[in-house]
């Protein structure tokens, strides 16, 4: 069935081309020519499965006039989208009306920083080659929430960079150990011949080494080792508002400790010092020096410092100080 009806549509299609072929007219077609086919009626019967009569048959077919009538609908919807358009203008997600917003800004605003203002600390690292700015801020995160852990560095440099090459953890495990053998002023790292390359060039073992190594100087960086025998410890940190300073120093009096924070600022923020059992806080409405500090401090236990700066981040960056005896 599926046959015959292929081939009267087949014999349909030869006898309206060879109608026009002969007529010249490509526009038209003359229904009462044969061709061949001597009931024009009979073949549209059985492509319908004999169920159609046919009453009458127009004397011609247009065949130019369906893409007319397209032409001009697609004219009349494009003036009346365009004039919808200007008399609704479309709005951003963020706005809840049409809003004119100047051609340029004499004072960049605040919200014109970029958001990861912490991420220009990477210039400070002793890498052959920069980190993709997504790359690097992961990374800073999961450092971050891996800071304070109790966990080995080892696995802490692990946990830092498995999420960017989940299906390689042993190749992972084996780099890591080389990355803890490997001195941070080093990058003499065999697994890193090329340092021309730009990282999304490098093959995966590459690119692993060269995040664990930025990983290593990262939780380095956050992490303030202080004791008795050397009580003061200064850490440096770029923002995209300029170089945050810390100055932390571990006081003893007899049998009484104290940590004390001494901060330079590049912009207002919250500092945070806190323990188990207590904590300070101190905030600067401007730049410049702000201190904090806590009393009565065991050795051997963790304490956080938070630094918030509000022009470049929501999100405040942490330190751990472990001091010693």
């Amino acid at each position: 069935m599926n046959s015959d009806s292929e081939s009267l549509q087949n014999q349909l299609l030869a006898w309206l081309l060879a109608q026009n072929a002969e007529t010249g007219e490509p526009n038209s077609v003359d229904c009462e020519e044969n061709e061949g086919v001597e009931n024009f009626s009979e073949i549209v019967a059985a492509l319908n499965g004999g169920a159609f009569e046919l009453k009458s048959i127009p004397q011609t077919f247009r065949l130019g006039e369906i893409p007319t009538v397209q032409e001009r609908f697609q004219a009349v919807l494009k003036r009346r989208l365009q004039s919808q358009i200007q008399n609704h203008p479309p709005l951003f997600p963020w706005e809840a009306q049409l809003i004119e917003y100047p051609e340029c800004l004499d004072k960049p605003s605040i919200e014109l920083v970029p958001v990861w203002g912490w991420a220009a600390q990477q210039s400070k690292l002793n890498l052959p080659i920069p980190l993709p700015e997504r790359v690097f801020q992961q990374l800073l995160e999961k450092c971050q929430a891996l800071v304070a852990s109790s966990l080995p560095l080892g696995a802490k440099l692990v946990a830092a960079v498995e999420s960017l090459f989940p299906e390689d953890s042993q190749a992972l495990n084996d780099l890591a150990g080389l990355v803890l053998r490997t001195p941070s002023r080093s990058v003499d790292v065999e697994t890193m011949p090329n340092l021309e390359s730009a990282y999304a060039d490098l093959q995966p073992p590459q690119q692993m080494a060269l995040s664990l190594l930025a990983a290593k100087q990262l939780l380095e960086n956050l992490t303030l080792p202080i004791s008795a025998t050397n009580p003061v410890v200064e850490r440096q940190w770029l923002t995209s508002a300029g170089v945050l300073s810390l100055k932390v120093e571990y006081q003893t009096q007899g049998q009484v400790t104290k940590l004390k924070v001494q901060s330079e600022l590049p912009s207002k923020a919250i500092v945070k010092l806190q323990g188990d059992a207590s904590q300070a806080i101190a905030d600067s409405s401007s730049p410049g020096c702000l201190s904090v500090e806590l009393h009565d401090t065991q050795p051997n236990q963790t304490y956080t410092l938070e630094v918030e700066l509000k022009e470049i981040d929501q999100r405040p960056l942490l330190f751990v100080i472990v001091p010693t005896m």
